[in-house]
């Protein structure tokens, strides 16, 4: 079953450019990923400190496998400690 997942990521503010370019730096390599069905990346209108990924997949263990990559470890390394909140909802489509 397709899952969706929504990620909010609220940078510090001092650190919000730097924790954009390494969300960027995520996009390409995420959407060559075997199971990545959407990956797309947005910011607040309202708080240029707060990004937000909504990720479609084809399922969960598409998404974990997501997770174990060396892409991902990479953005956890750079941003450590520049991350003030993250929320990581994960969504089943009914209709």
């Amino acid at each position: 079953m397709p899952l969706t997942l929504v990620a909010n990521i609220h940078a510090n503010p001092d650190n919000a450019d730097a924790v954009l370019t390494a969300l960027k730096a995520l996009v390409a390599p995420t959407r060559a990923e075997a199971g990545c069905i959407g990956y797309d990346l947005h910011t607040d209108n309202n708080d240029p400190a707060h990004f937000v990924f909504y990720e479609c997949w084809t399922d969960k263990a598409a998404m974990d496998q997501h997770m174990a990559t060396p892409h991902i470890a990479a953005f956890r390394a750079a941003t450590q400690g520049m991350i003030a909140k993250f929320t990581l909802d994960e969504l089943s489509k009914l209709e």
